[in-house]
């Protein structure tokens, strides 16, 4: 990380893989499933092959790890907005996107 780099994360990363559905608004509700690469109780990046532009809005299928402080680990559903997106190997891009919303989904017995 360049030294004058200002760090505008509000909460810690945690650099973790976990399983993402993921529909974007402009994708006609087609959905694909991906793994993060990090996240946080407030953002999260992960790869898609979907080509999506800073400012599209997302709705996510994630599991949460519960070492991120949210209550026990469980499936969440979340409104996010892509704030970043970069390349990546292969045909996938890497996306940045905040959290907006966080819905704790129920567990399925």
């Amino acid at each position: 990380m360049h030294p004058n780099h200002l760090e505008r994360r509000n909460k810690q990363r945690v650099p973790v893989q976990v399983p993402v559905k993921v529909r974007a608004d402009n994708n006609q509700g087609a959905e694909q499933s991906v793994l993060t690469r990090d996240l946080s109780s407030s953002g999260i990046f992960l790869y898609s092959e979907a080509a999506l532009e800073p400012g599209a809005k997302l709705e996510l299928v994630v599991m949460f790890p519960s070492e991120l402080g949210l209550g026990s680990k469980g499936w969440t559903l979340c409104q996010a907005s892509v704030v970043r997106v970069e390349k990546a190997d292969g045909k996938a891009v890497g996306i940045a996107a905040t959290l907006d919303r966080i819905e704790q989904l129920p567990e399925l017995i």
